[in-house]
């Protein structure tokens, strides 16, 4: 198996390219009642470190919040998104308190600067009680580290973040069916790209009983995810769960993965307590239900803290270019060892790809995901890059007339003279 040692966590030194804006932004979400440049002198603020650190909060996060200060606000975590309430925790003397706020002055209706479970936002408690029910509002979102963001639908160019500022993305995949290394390099590509640490947690462990049968399959979801740590993890006989745990001791995980793969019992394991409903799998097919319906932020007994979310039938890439880069590095690899730098890997002579699937280094199974996640990434990222589109425009009228010219070929040949 693969080791877990942390020296394969990734730098977040750079913010994502989903990011909310900065304070000093002039997008709707950030200007808001943005700081000014420089603030002026207020009274002195506590230090929110020690209560928020169980979260997550850092020296980072204080810093980019330091603008707003002096104006009062308060940060906070969002902790749950349900339906339009939003659920954060802010700091309440020598603990952290959970208040209901209103997200409507970060409303800009671009669907990747939503408030989203994980997200640090700035709080106004004083002058945001809008209702009853509401104990504030939403002011700004600290700029994102990273952000898990799947396509919203195959038909559309919309992207749905599922978690902000998450440092592991783990995916559980369940043993009690057939595998499917398609999708786990589907999940890998997306953690990638998100900029987090991938790491598979193969669930229900205990029901493949032949220690041999297990090792071959943890080795199988090895070889689709190069340098991605895989455990086999039973959550009911406590297989790989200290283990698991200890690799998300530090900041925060995101736990994906289908329905029915046993994520709420995995979770509620992770927490030393029954936090999330479980169901079980449906008889007549085998398939999960949705027992999680939101996406909760939960701190975990030995540090850290874990956002469980609902299972996912579909998952669609976003922009996940460099992901694919790292989860088929083996693949790109060879292809640069190609005589021609654009070969397809089909007839062209001199192909290390080819070669490679025919001396049985490259499963022909890992090339044809490649091909396929490929072509739905360059999709996607199509619907919103007018040049690529164009050049896919162009490709494609090309392939027709090369298509034409050998279809009149084939008729000419077959002409007598």
């Amino acid at each position: 198996m693969s080791s877990l040692s942390s020296s394969s966590s990734p730098s977040f030194s750079s913010f994502s390219p989903f990011s909310p804006s900065s304070p000093s932004s002039s997008s709707p979400a950030a200007s808001a009642d943005a700081a000014p440049s420089v603030a002026p002198a207020g009274p002195h603020v506590p230090d929110v470190s020690p209560t928020l650190a169980a979260y997550g909060w850092d020296d980072g996060f204080a810093e980019s919040f330091a603008p707003y200060t002096a104006q009062g606000f308060t940060p906070g975590r969002i902790v749950r998104v349900d339906r339009g309430r939003v659920d954060a925790v802010v700091p309440d003397g020598a603990g952290v308190r959970t208040v209901l706020v209103d997200t409507a002055p970060v409303a800009t209706g671009d669907p990747l600067r939503v408030p989203c479970t994980g997200d640090w936002a700035v709080i106004d408690l004083e002058n945001g009680r809008v209702g009853p029910q509401l104990d504030g509002l939403v002011r700004a979102l600290l700029p994102r580290r990273t952000a898990f963001v799947r396509s919203a639908s195959s038909k559309r160019s919309d992207g749905q973040i599922l978690a902000a500022n998450v440092d592991h993305a783990v995916t559980a995949v369940s043993l009690a069916e057939p595998l499917d290394l398609d999708r786990v390099e589907r999940f890998v590509s997306l953690a990638w790209e998100s900029g987090a640490q991938p790491l598979l947690a193969l669930t229900k462990a205990d029901l493949v009983a032949d220690g041999a049968c297990l090792a071959q399959l943890v080795a199988d979801v090895e070889g689709a995810a190069p340098g991605v740590p895989v455990l086999a993890v039973s959550a009911e006989a406590g297989e790989g769960v200290a283990e698991l745990s200890a690799a998300l001791t530090a900041g925060t995980a995101v736990l994906l993965g289908r329905s029915g793969a046993g994520k709420s019992t995995l979770a509620n394991v992770l927490a030393g307590r029954p936090v999330q409903r479980v169901q079980a799998i449906r008889d007549r097919d085998g398939k999960g239900r949705h027992t999680t319906t939101t996406r909760d932020l939960l701190p975990l007994p030995g540090g850290g803290v874990l956002i469980d979310t609902p299972g996912l039938r579909g998952v669609g890439l976003y922009d996940a270019g460099s992901g694919l880069s790292r989860t088929f590095a083996d693949v790109e690899e060879l292809a640069a060892r190609c005589r021609f730098p654009d070969c397809a890997h089909g007839t062209e002579p001199d192909c290390a790809v080819r070669d490679a699937v025919e001396d049985g280094r490259l499963p022909v199974r890992r090339l044809d995901s490649y091909r396929k996640l490929q072509r739905e990434n360059r999709r996607i990222v199509a619907k919103t890059d007018v040049r690529l589109r164009a050049e896919m425009r162009r490709e494609w009228r090309l392939k027709q007339a090369e298509g034409r010219e050998r279809s009149a070929r084939k008729r000419g040949t077959g002409r007598r003279g």
